[in-house]
Parts: structure tokens; sequence; C-alpha cells
């Protein structure tokens, strides 16, 4: 686990090929996700802020939500709950977001955009100020999982067309894997690419993932691993 400060105010924690963030203000601090080693996240950012801690669910995926368990409730997508509590057996009570709310950590605003697609609550938080979008898994130059029932493609086009009209509103992206920072222009890159899979323009290789036979689409900007 390694913890670097990104500015006065914000600061990364890898936690072994997948990042969370610790956003402060002037009345608390939010953590986006929570982790998928540590368990103990609140405890470790303590030493970083004395601010009240809260914690908002990119989506529910298991890599996402390791220190879930020390938050007596979490902000998450209401459209997240089937994949959080039936298929990654979590527990806990989630405090609902909605496309378009305002968290205001105290002169330091954050909207929720939905971007449904990877998962069905899939989030990105807004720093409006700072100019800077948290993408959680949704825009990536590594590998985006795109497997699964929770996961549609149709809805990921979508999600990225969406992205598209934000993108005056913001200068870099911090994605939860793969560089950091990315700059808006991956995300035309990602929603042309996700198009070519769709149409069967781009040629698939077949490879094993915990047991199970997917394809990887290979678009150079990224990878999409799939079941099709």
């Amino acid at each position: 686990m390694d913890i670097i400060k990104m500015s006065k105010n914000t600061w990364r924690i890898e936690d072994e090929g997948v990042r969370f963030f610790l956003l402060s203000g002037d009345e608390k601090a939010l953590l986006i996700d929570s982790g998928m080693k540590i368990h103990n996240a609140k405890e470790i950012v303590r030493q970083l802020v004395s601010l009240p801690i809260e914690l908002l669910n990119t989506h529910g995926d298991i890599d996402h939500v390791a220190s879930n368990g020390e938050f007596e409730k979490f902000y998450m997508s209401p459209a997240e709950a089937s994949n959080y509590y039936r298929t990654q057996k979590k527990s806990g009570c989630f405090i609902p977001v909605e496309n378009g709310d305002i968290l205001d950590l105290g002169n330091r605003k954050l909207e929720i955009v939905h971007i449904p697609g990877h998962t069905p609550g899939s989030i990105a938080v807004l720093d409006l100020d700072n100019r800077i979008l948290y993408s959680g898994d949704t825009v990536q130059d590594d590998v985006i999982f795109m497997f699964g029932v929770q996961r549609e493609f149709h809805a990921y086009m979508h999600s990225l067309e969406k992205l598209e009209k934000y993108v005056g509103k913001f200068d870099e992206i911090y994605p939860s894997h793969g560089s950091l920072p990315v700059g808006p222009e991956l995300i035309s890159k990602l929603y042309k690419g996700a198009g070519s899979i769709l149409e069967g323009t781009v040629p698939g290789e077949d490879v094993k993932f915990h047991g199970m036979d997917l394809k990887q689409y290979d678009l150079g900007c990224a990878k999409f691993l799939c079941d099709f």
C-alpha cells in the first residue's frame, strides 16, 4: 500500500492495482471507494485528516469495497444495490445518490454523474472547483471488465456520450486503475472502440480469467474483457 499526496487536500491510496481517493474540504472528508486488500482504510486515512470521514462507492465491485464495514453508512447509487448485495454478497446501509446530486465537503463541491454500463450503478464524481473527474472503472487505460450479467455495452456507450458533455468542466480524469491522470480525450477513444467491438470489427483474443473463457479486445488505448 502507498499513500500519495496529490495536493493540499487530495490523496490517493494505491492498493495492489486498485486505487482509491481521499478528498477533504473545510468541514468533512470523503473517501471515494475503500480498497481491495485493505480493510482498515478509515483508520489509515484518519492519520491524514482530523475531519469527519464519509465514504462513497463509485460501484460495488469487490475490489472497491473492502473497508466498507468500517462505515455505518456510505453513499452509493440505488441502481448498484443488486450488484453490491446480491452479486458481491456485501452488507451495510447505503445513502442513495442520484445523477446531479451535489456533496459539499465545505468549500469543495462534488457532483455525482450516473454512468451505467460497467455496472448498473456506476458513478463518476466531478470535483467542480478543482476540475477533476473521478471515473471509477468506466474511463481508464487498463483492462475494463465487461463480462457478466451486471455489465452492458450499450449502456456503457451512452454513459461515455454523457461524459463527453461534461468535458468542459474538467481537465483531468483520475481512474481507479491504470495510468493517472488520463486526459478527457480518452472518453471518445473508448466510445469509438466500444462501438467497434459491438460491430464485430475488432478481433478478440481468447483468454482465461479466474477459470472463465473470455475474449480480450485490445484497442490500444485500453483493453476490454468480455464474454462475447
